[in-house]
């Protein structure tokens, strides 16, 4: 991956769709919702408010929660696509 964020964005990669429902109904490709988790790629330096810098509060590899239709999807490579979106996007890390 060539991407480097700039400003207060951050780099995804959109982790698996569930296949089953919890009760075990396989799901088809149609039915299945776009995951909201995905893991931290790469980070920007921070942006920059009142001339004081504020610090990114993710990290490359934390997994985290992003809103439903927030960022941009970038496909870089034939199969790899990227979700780059402002840290104010993501709502939560998922904690280990």
């Amino acid at each position: 991956m060539k991407l480097k964020p700039l400003a207060d964005r951050v780099v995804l990669k959109q982790l698996a769709a569930e296949e089953t429902t919890k009760s075990g109904i396989v799901l088809p490709g149609k039915e299945k919702e776009k995951p909201q988790q995905a893991e931290v790629l790469a980070v920007g330096p921070g942006k920059v408010v009142d001339g004081e810098k504020v610090p990114m509060e993710v990290k490359v590899g934390d997994q985290v929660i992003y809103s439903k239709y927030a960022g941009t999807e970038v496909k870089m490579d034939e199969d790899e696509t990227y979700i780059i979106v402002k840290q104010d996007d993501i709502l939560a890390v998922i904690g280990k």
